[in-house]
């Protein structure tokens, strides 16, 4: 059984599933009214999506700028920073130095609760970065994505132990279904894994077809799940008071 993690007064624990909202937007400015509107549904997460904000690997001046405020300005709101690569569905093309050098600084300043690092880099860096963060008191989400394919359950369970062992406070997969059936391998690999593992997890179906993923994580054992206010950041996002509705239905009838 997986254990938890506390951050700020968010608790992520299976049987529990907490809200994420991503921010996409690409100016500073944009990025605090984004997030003024966002606090106003009030998520247990923000996601700050860097790939998206176009000073993040050129302007560190601004975007440490724009972190204090976001913080400020959330509160008790928990902040998850992450820069996707364009291999896993990211905005912007970032060389693996440039990746490591972006969350090394963000780390070093202390400009984050969270933050989202992929597992398909090198793993000595990727276990330095780890390493640092816990360092400095930050959740490390370790992710991995596949925007075309659902892996065999096997694989999905072998993915997130791999989390595990490189010492991630949390794992997290996003796959691609084809078929139905995908869908009901990512469900079952995420049961799997709730209960074989130590950590918790985060999984998701992407797409029309694995919505079910986002509303199902108490039953499922995946302790996020990222809703939209204003713009999605990944395909099948549910509106987040849409997605609150959903999930209490789904548990009314459990």
């Amino acid at each position: 059984m997986s254990g938890k993690v506390t951050v700020k007064q968010t608790i992520f624990q299976t049987g529990t599933t907490q809200l994420a909202v991503p921010i996409t937007a690409t100016t500073a400015q944009a990025v605090l009214t984004a997030a003024q509107t966002i606090k106003a549904a009030k998520p247990d997460v923000v996601e700050w999506r860097l790939d998206f904000f176009k000073p993040a690997l050129t302007d560190h001046s601004l975007t440490q700028a724009t972190a204090l405020k976001l913080r400020k300005l959330l509160g008790k709101i928990v902040l998850l920073t992450t820069f996707r690569t364009t291999h896993e569905g990211g905005n912007q093309p970032v060389s693996d130095d440039a990746y490591f050098q972006l969350y090394d600084w963000l780390i070093q300043n202390q400009l984050t609760d969270m933050v989202d690092i992929e597992l398909n880099h090198d793993p000595n860096r990727v276990a330095s970065l780890i390493q640092s963060a816990h360092d400095h008191h930050i959740v490390v989400i370790l992710s991995n994505h596949d925007f075309t394919a659902t892996p065999a359950e096997a694989e999905l369970v072998d993915r997130l132990t791999q989390m595990q062992d490189q010492h991630a406070d949390i794992g997290k997969i996003a796959v691609m279904p084809q078929k139905p059936e995908d869908v009901t391998t990512l469900l079952k690999a995420t049961r799997t894994a709730s209960e074989r593992l130590k950590i918790p997890i985060i999984t998701m179906s992407m797409g029309e077809l694995g919505k079910i993923t986002r509303i199902s994580g108490r039953q499922t054992g995946s302790v996020l799940s990222f809703a939209t206010v204003g713009q999605a950041s990944a395909p099948g996002q549910i509106p987040i008071e849409a997605l609150r509705r959903e999930m209490n239905t789904t548990e009314s009838k459990n």
